[in-house]
């Protein structure tokens, strides 16, 4: 069966696609939020959201910072296959042509 076998690395554009949209659904809770607060505020509601925005920001910017390494390990894998295949980018540094 193919499931059993199967490489993680073809997860990642899933994983990346996935988490960009949980990162926006947070940003669109947020806004939500905001909005039915702006209506009619009273101090309960400020404090409640505050705190579910400080929430959503934190892990909005947990979820960046892993999408972020995601996408960093992804290149590196990227380079280091064209490397040794002998395809090197046309803006990489080579030997001859430093940085």
């Amino acid at each position: 069966m193919g499931l059993r076998h199967h490489d993680d690395r073809a997860f990642v554009p899933v994983r990346l696609t996935l988490g960009r949209f949980l990162a926006l659904g947070l940003e669109f809770q947020l806004a939500g939020d905001v909005l039915r607060t702006a209506v009619a505020p009273n101090f309960r509601e400020i404090g409640q959201l505050a705190a579910i925005a400080a929430i959503r920001t934190a892990l909005n910017w947990f979820l960046g910072k892993e999408i972020a390494e995601e996408r960093r390990q992804v290149a590196e894998e990227d380079q280091a296959k064209a490397r040794a295949a002998g395809d090197q980018p046309s803006g990489a540094p080579t030997a001859d042509r430093p940085v």
